[in-house]
């Protein structure tokens, strides 16, 4: 990878269990949360008696790192002192297909030793993890260990499980698990400041292999009800979880490694090497923001977590433009994301007949939150009703499976009913840009409508309703008239709102006509669109709309990816790349940044902090050129 990442994934699992190196070394800044809070993992050396630092923070010099690598998957760093060269494999094996993988709540460190100088070296490997990987904050609350002969375990005292909700936190129940596989392994816990466990081992002949872990053991609440993982359904243990990783390591190694080569190269003949890299950064981000449980009746729930946005949980405008990955790799996993939000629209509480927003904030997730949940002042009726129906046409055409939309279809016809009457020319409302605040007339957010409706009438037709589907694309096809006359600037390019001439935004919504073959628009639209596009565009990227200079990455992908030109393409993504490449703001990917200026846009909390998105499912949607190039929905 040429790409340098802002922040270097180490250990990405879930949205509470994720590690990162925020800088360009894994020595110069302590791991961090995702969230930047300190989460201190500390790995040492003693090469020939001489102590030294290969990753986090210590008092033991650093070694100086040589090179660092990433795919989908993995992180290689390659790190030299006093005649000795380590190699550190970091593997998070969040396999699609693999639904235990995907879940276990383990990550892995290979150390590899090798001497530089011909020479015998000794050299003992460490690797210890602090309090704050099982607390919100260092101190919060007493922790307490305790061993079993392979495995070390820390965890609060009090274990307050799923005790409370909210965006800026850590976890502070169950247990954060260390465990090795090597020569001479010794497992301890030492004191400073704060609690640390430790695992160490001689490296001097052959790899040693550490596994660090995370057992939550409840982890989502879902309408009252607490739920596991799906790792641990059936009460499997996190020894023997962590024992599974360290004795399977080799073969899932070789796993992750295929499956990263085959998703660099079909990405590469998508969009290029330089989109290739962007989808190798955003995979694990992606995944780890992501929490996979089991409802009540056996069914797959897997949750998202809106970082650094509000914290909202199961958010359908989250969904809606991460699905693109999980459309090639899982599909079932949409219908996962959709549950809560069909649950929590059926529960009398809601009021509406159109969408909800999201079904709670991570992890309990026992109805909206946004909005102050039905306070009818701030939803966003357009924007979900078409994130819904798209959602639900999309993973149908994916795998063709019928009865989760047969199942859903009247309120989907309901929702439909909502756009009908509203969609063409939306009132002033919120879309997901809410960021940007209420707009009346948007053109983007009709388009949203007139995609949802030709989707029902795809998903009608699907289910044996032609009269119905013929009905629903009908209006859609009306619609899609009315919008390119009324939205058209006269220039070949089309306006951010109806009623604002010589106006400009992102079309980003109309990708669907492309990937899913509707055929609402002439081709020559939306290539004259992309064309107008291209003369906004600053050093990184073209602005969400004329208001302001900030974009979102997923969106930017979307609208590049509107015709199939592959040269505009690559041409549109490559301040993206240039983007994250040069950012100096060292957080995991953010899709909210300034175009002129390369930063994060940041935003006051309550607290009187500033915060910016970042580790967002979002990234998801980078994958739509794939998808699009693929014809993987056409077909």
């Amino acid at each position: 990878m040429k790409l340098r990442p802002p922040s270097i994934p180490l250990f990405p699992l879930d949205p509470y269990f994720s590690l990162w190196a925020p800088g360009d070394t894994l020595t110069g800044q302590p791991v961090a949360h995702w969230t930047g809070k300190p989460c201190q993992l500390v790995g040492e050396a003693v090469l020939d008696g001489q102590r030294f630092r290969f990753l986090g923070e210590s008092d033991a010099p650093a070694m100086t790192q040589q090179s660092l690598s990433a795919d989908a998957l993995s992180t290689t760093a390659v790190m030299e002192a006093a005649g000795v060269r380590l190699t550190l494999f970091f593997l998070t094996p969040l396999l699609p297909d693999d639904y235990d993988l995907l879940t276990r709540p383990v990550g892995l460190l290979e150390v590899k030793a090798e001497s530089l100088d011909g020479a015998a070296h000794s050299v003992q490997v460490s690797l210890r993890a602090s309090e704050e990987l099982c607390l919100d904050h260092r101190g919060q609350m007493p922790v307490e260990v305790t061993q079993d002969p392979a495995v070390l375990k820390m965890g609060s005292k009090n274990q307050p499980v799923l005790s409370r909700s909210g965006d800026d936190l850590r976890i502070d129940w169950g247990w954060v698990c260390l465990s090795a596989k090597g020569e001479q392994v010794r497992l301890s816990t030492c004191q400073d400041a704060m609690t640390w466990i430790c695992a160490e081992a001689d490296a001097s002949a052959a790899p040693v292999l550490f596994a660090l872990g995370y057992d939550d053991q409840e982890s989502i609440q879902y309408f009252g009800k607490n739920l596991r993982s799906w790792w641990n359904r059936d009460g499997k243990t996190i020894e023997t979880a962590m024992a599974e990783a360290l004795d399977g390591f080799e073969t899932v190694r070789q796993r992750c490694d295929d499956f990263s080569t085959r998703l660099f190269a079909r990405a590469v003949r998508a969009g290029g090497e330089h989109y290739a890299e962007l989808l190798e950064l955003a995979w694990r981000q992606v995944l780890a923001a992501h929490k996979l449980v089991l409802d009540e009746n056996g069914e797959i729930l897997y949750i998202s977590k809106e970082c650094f946005s509000n914290g909202c949980a199961a958010t359908v405008d989250v969904s809606y433009p991460s699905m693109p990955l999980f459309l090639l790799f899982a599909p079932e996993l949409v219908r996962g994301m959709m549950r809560p939000i069909f649950r929590y629209a059926a529960d009398p509480i809601w009021p509406f007949d159109f969408a909800p927003h999201d079904a709670g904030q991570y992890p309990l997730l026992n109805g909206q939150v946004y909005s102050g949940g039905t306070d009818p002042k701030s939803q966003m009726p357009v924007e979900e009703c078409g994130n819904m129906l798209l959602m639900m046409t999309a993973v149908t055409v994916a795998d063709g499976k019928l009865d989760f939309a047969r199942e859903h279809l009247p309120v989907l016809k309901q929702w439909a009913g909502y756009l009908l009457t509203h969609g063409a020319d939306p009132g002033e409302q919120l879309c997901t840009d809410d960021f940007a605040g209420h707009l009346a007339h948007n053109c983007n957010l009709s388009l949203k409508a007139i995609m949802g409706l030709a989707g029902l009438g795809r998903l009608c037709r699907m289910l044996g309703e032609e009269a119905e589907g013929d009905r629903y694309d009908k209006a859609a096809r009306e619609m899609a008239a009315h919008w390119q006359q009324s939205a058209a600037n006269g220039d070949g390019s089309y306006r951010l709102a109806f009623d604002q001439p010589g106006s400009f935004s992102m079309k980003y919504n109309a990708i669907w006509d492309r990937v899913l073959g509707f055929g609402l628009f002439p081709p020559e639209v939306m290539a004259s669109e992309l064309a107008s596009c291209m003369k906004q565009v600053n050093p990184y990227g073209m602005p969400l709309d004329n208001r302001e200079t900030y974009t979102k990455s997923d969106w930017l992908v979307w609208t590049a990816a509107l015709t199939g030109d592959r040269a505009v393409f690559e041409a549109f993504v490559e301040p993206l790349w240039q983007f994250y490449h040069r950012t100096p703001d060292r957080v995991p990917m953010t899709d909210w940044y300034q175009t002129i200026t390369g930063r994060q846009v940041q935003y006051p909390t309550r607290d009187g902090g500033h915060v910016g998105f970042q580790n967002r499912t979002v990234q998801g949607g980078l994958f739509i050129q794939l998808l699009a190039a693929e014809e993987t929905l056409r077909k």
